[in-house]
């Protein structure tokens, strides 16, 4: 199993919007300035997300985006599935319920099927709060700034 850009984009921003949102919102364009993310690409990530139940935008002034519930209660699994649909790395027929002409006499099966368990297993257990807090374990030097402060940072460097 490879993840693609979306998935791996998608779960760094989470985790961002997890350390970063604190009781307000936090907006895209800092989301992507902090990962290196192209703006536009990070839209189209988040409109997943929202869709799929784990971002919650809000509009006007001190608007951007906050998560659905608590981070506590988002696992990568919940996030890697929104973003990327099945983690399977094999798809099998016959562990789908699909018709299968080998499936009575097929022993890789159970090899795929445990495969399979071990990924959902693996990424179910790990809740976006323990990588928010990891995060900021690896990184105590940089303290969340709110949006105003990054805004007011810019816009003391325009000439």
């Amino acid at each position: 199993m490879k993840l693609s850009t979306r998935g791996r984009y998608g779960l760094r921003a989470l985790i961002d919007l997890a350390v970063n949102q604190g009781d307000g919102t936090v907006s895209a364009q800092n989301i992507a300035k902090r990962q290196g993310i192209s703006e536009g690409y990070l839209e189209q990530l988040i409109r997943i997300m929202k869709n799929g139940g784990l971002v919650i935008s809000v509009r006007g002034a001190g608007g951007g985006y906050r998560l659905a519930r608590p981070a506590e209660k988002i696992s990568v699994g919940d996030i890697l599935r929104c973003l990327e649909g099945s983690l399977d790395a094999v798809e099998c027929p016959a562990l789908e319920g699909n018709d299968c002409s080998t499936a009575d006499a097929c022993v890789t099966k159970f090899v795929w099927k445990r495969i399979n368990d071990a990924i959902a297993n693996a990424v179910d257990s790990i809740l976006l709060s323990e990588l928010a807090e990891e995060e900021k374990k690896l990184n105590p030097q940089k303290k969340p700034l709110t949006d105003a402060e990054i805004i007011r940072r810019e816009q003391s460097v325009l000439p």
